[in-house]
């Protein structure tokens, strides 16, 4: 599985280099788990090899991902300026951060973006018109949270501008020299998001919200996912994806709620797999995100999520599971 690729991890530092190849992306896991772990929810920072800016990726957990990473070592080649008025987390999220794309507005989605506005710097939040609309609607709306958007209800305190992404449509990504294509996605019954950002040479990497498979939610969404992203695979552009796996394969397909399983996850990119040929995605990188942190007093929902894949795992895919505070390199 691991021919002609490299893992290299610093164990002080926390981070990996997947590829024996250049680098083209960096992503810092600031929260990894589904719920109910409320100080590690999903989000994920993303920047490529040009930019020294970041933007989010969903933005479960914010400050309190960022003050993990900082202690692991991700940003120690970001050098606080001595003039600055922030701490280094306080820098990175005013200065390094420049923008949020959320896939979708659940409150493990959004809840480290809502709680770290009153101190965040001006920035735009990138999604789906209904996206926007229910960040506007449910939060920022002086009832649940003051309206710190452009648009709403209220006065409006104009920290966050709105951006609605075309479906299917490349667009750019300010202060960076990236450009997102936002994909629909189907999650019970509502509507998620799958984001892909291209840099400079082509080189793309994918990012999944909350999804379920396609025949369990009677969509074509996932389909047409695999779809974009088959040309990619073809030319080797696809460096990595993000992708969700809520529940273990225990999980009946009427309790996933718009989840997948490891079995479902599988399948899913053996329909990817297929557009290019048997062996296509031997070597491709897929981050693990988005499993539920258990109550129970049993085995860890991750351990047997890690296991059921390698099991299952005739695609040659390389599945890595980060913890809160890991640097990826793809």
């Amino acid at each position: 599985m691991f021919k002609n690729k490299l893992a290299v991890l610093f164990t002080c530092l926390s981070v990996f280099s997947f590829s024996a190849q250049s680098i083209s992306f960096e992503t810092v896991t600031l929260g990894s788990k589904g719920g109910i772990q409320d100080g590690n929810l999903t989000a994920f920072l993303i920047k490529s090899k040009e930019d020294s800016n970041f933007v989010m990726l969903d933005a479960g957990s914010v400050v309190n991902g960022l003050i993990v990473a900082e202690k692991k070592g991700a940003f120690q080649n970001i050098a606080l300026p001595t003039d600055s008025v922030y701490t280094k987390v306080g820098y990175l999220l005013n200065d390094k951060i420049k923008g949020y794309l959320i896939t979708h507005a659940h409150l493990d989605h959004v809840a480290g973006l809502i709680i770290s506005s009153p101190d965040d710097s001006k920035k735009p939040i990138y999604g789906l018109e209904a996206t926007n609309k229910d960040l506007m609607k449910n939060y920022f709306n002086w009832s649940a949270w003051p309206n710190f958007g452009n648009k709403g209800s209220g006065f409006k305190i104009n920290k966050y501008n709105y951006v609605d992404l075309e479906p299917m449509m490349w667009s750019a990504v300010s202060n960076t020299s990236m450009t997102v294509m936002a994909l629909p996605l189907a999650h019970s019954g509502g509507q998620s998001t799958a984001f892909i950002l291209k840099n400079n040479d082509g080189d793309v990497f994918a990012y999944f919200g909350d999804t379920g498979p396609d025949d369990v939610e009677k969509s074509s969404a996932l389909k047409t996912a695999w779809t974009t992203l088959a040309p990619f695979v073809k030319q080797g552009k696809l460096k990595g994806i993000i992708i969700e796996v809520s529940f273990t394969n225990e999980t009946p397909d009427k309790s996933l709620f718009g989840h997948l399983t490891p079995n479902w996850l599988i399948k899913e990119l053996t329909v990817l797999e297929g557009m290019n040929g048997k062996g296509s995605l031997n070597d491709l990188n897929v981050v693990v995100s988005h499993i539920k942190y258990s109550l129970k007093n049993s085995e860890d929902p991750k351990v047997i999520i890690k296991q059921q894949l390698a099991n299952a795992n005739k695609l040659g895919v390389n599945f890595i599971f980060p913890e809160q505070g890991d640097s990826l390199l793809f």
